[in-house]
């Protein structure tokens, strides 16, 4: 008879194990640490190893390297761990977002643009993202996926949700948001609703600073909630706070440190029963404001069970611990978040058993790389039926004889969508927009006195990213399009990325001026509008 999987025994650890279980740090993706990209959150090797098998961690956030590199790392980082660890990426767009050669799906807007017309066929969209997400995920080692985000962006200012949304209304935002994890159910992966209790009604980014949402308990229970009341009910399985300042529900603490917020709204009146998670802790509004290990403790005394990307793991684990010691949080408090953990771990890493021959967590499999997984026939299908569905396109694009096709992307150094064979580049040549030009936030102040005329495409990539601190027009673009509409250059507009630009610019451009819109940015979103905008 097969026996039944059991917690271990969590009177028997020793408390700092118990603690670093609930840490979650960031780590890069690559395979080598000459490769790491930003060295002031991701470890070295021999400090993430020391962690992993030494603290006992209990996960690690991924990003960077392709899609194989990740599988290859995925199990690297089990093979460090004395119990199997959650490995979890940030891929609201797909797994092709952050790691090369898988699918990389539109924004979830698309799908809520596709809803207003189409909701069922919007609904079945999401079903097959979610799907597709949590099997590629699993196809590379990773077991939590942190999707989908079920904010409602109805503000379109908001610099740090925006097209990271589904919708801009509750009842969008919650039938999408219950269809995509419906669609991961499929896969023992873990799914993740951000950011509770709803970041998508500010004007600031929490990556830089602390926003306050002002709304009363009335306008929260008929708007931000609903969709988090629909994820708890389609069985999602964590639930990541937001960084926010909501005085209707305290008065006192952001909601990552609120045990108002987490504790008697998340955990009792909605009843959420799975993991909470906090977003980052080295982000501006928790890191600029508490001190390195005083915000993991308060986030744990708020009713947080996994605090992710701790400024400093082993201060946190020791603050952690001295708090439990001094009576100021009980052993079973950490225990409880423990076992919440184990249990979502047993549910994506096989049973945790505890019997007289000690635990089976110690020979468990590493997982099975299944690369074949990536990138298939029906997820790219489902990828391009989204943007297709999604896109606007005004009028056709004639050709010209000697044309100049300019490009205005926020960072080129950091930009994943852009090179030299990307369609944005290549096709515009083949209609004889063969000159290029190339414009970011590093490119030195142009002198529009004296141009020289020939027709242009401008291409506009701007969407609203974590850091950058703004999801709105660019000075450079807004300078770009001028200058080519006052010199009658302006043949054609393409804009990669938030609505809420294109209706920026609109008004001001001629009605008979080609123009079309798509919310990707990645190398498939370019051919299919660019196509669809060259060839009637």
């Amino acid at each position: 008879m097969t026996p039944t999987p059991l917690l271990p025994d969590l009177d028997q650890l020793a408390l700092p194990l118990l603690v670093a279980q609930l840490l979650v740090v960031r780590a890069s993706g690559y395979l080598f640490d000459h490769q790491i990209r930003y060295p002031q959150w991701e470890p070295k090797q021999a400090q993430l190893r020391y962690w992993l098998q030494e603290l006992g961690l209990g996960g690690v956030i991924l990003l960077g390297g392709s899609a194989g590199e990740l599988a290859l790392r995925s199990q690297q980082l089990q093979t460090w761990a004395k119990i199997p660890l959650l490995l979890s990426a940030d891929i609201e767009e797909g797994v092709g977002q952050r790691f090369a050669g898988a699918t990389w799906f539109p924004p979830p807007m698309a799908l809520g643009a596709i809803a207003r017309h189409e909701p069922d066929k919007a609904a079945d969209y999401a079903t097959k993202m979610g799907a597709y997400t949590a099997q590629e995920a699993l196809a590379i080692g990773l077991n939590w996926v942190l999707a989908p985000v079920v904010d409602v962006n109805n503000n379109p200012d908001n610099p740090v949700i925006n097209v990271r949304a589904f919708a801009e209304t509750a009842a969008e935002v919650a039938r999408l948001t219950t269809a995509f994890i419906e669609g991961m159910q499929a896969f023992p992966v873990l799914s993740t609703a951000k950011h509770f209790p709803g970041h998508g009604d500010t004007a600031t980014d929490s990556h830089l600073d602390l926003p306050v949402l002002p709304h009363s308990l009335a306008r929260l229970a008929e708007v931000e909630l609903v969709p988090f009341q629909a994820a708890i009910a389609a069985g999602v399985d964590g639930i990541m706070s937001a960084h926010l300042q909501i005085p209707s529900l305290d008065p006192d603490a952001p909601a990552t440190l609120s045990q108002l917020i987490l504790t008697e709204e998340l955990r009792h009146r909605l009843g959420f029963q799975g993991l909470i998670v906090t977003d980052a802790l080295i982000m501006r509004a928790i890191a600029d404001r508490y001190g390195p290990n005083e915000a993991p403790l308060l986030a744990l005394e708020a009713g947080a069970d996994i605090l992710l990307m701790p400024v400093d793991p082993e201060g946190a684990i020791r603050a952690i611990c001295d708090a439990v010691h001094a009576g100021r949080v009980a052993r079973e408090r950490i225990q409880a978040s423990v076992e919440r953990l184990w249990q979502a771990k047993q549910k994506v890493c096989g049973p945790l058993l505890h019997n007289t021959h000690g635990h089976d967590w110690e020979t468990q499999p590493l997982p099975t790389i299944e690369l074949e997984h990536l990138s298939s026939s029906g997820a790219i299908a489902s990828a391009s039926g989204i943007l297709k569905a999604a896109m606007t396109v005004q009028e056709y694009l004639a050709p010209v004889a000697d044309g100049q096709n300019v490009i205005v992307v926020d960072d080129l150094l950091g930009c994943d969508f852009l090179d030299r064979v990307s369609p944005a580049l290549a096709l515009p040549a083949d209609f004889g927009f063969n000159k290029l030009l190339i414009i970011d936030a590093h490119t030195p102040d142009f002198s529009f006195s004296a141009p020289i005329k020939q027709p242009t495409l401008l291409q506009l990539f701007i969407r609203g990213n974590p850091f950058r601190g703004s999801a709105g027009l660019t000075q450079t673009a807004k300078a770009w399009f001028d200058f080519l509409l006052e010199t009658n250059q302006l043949r054609g507009l393409v804009i990669y990325g938030s609505p809420y630009v294109l209706e920026q610019f609109l008004p001001h451009l001629p009605t008979a001026t080609p123009y079309a819109f798509t919310y990707g940015q990645m190398p498939l979103a370019q051919a299919i509008v660019l196509k669809a905008l060259f060839q009637p």
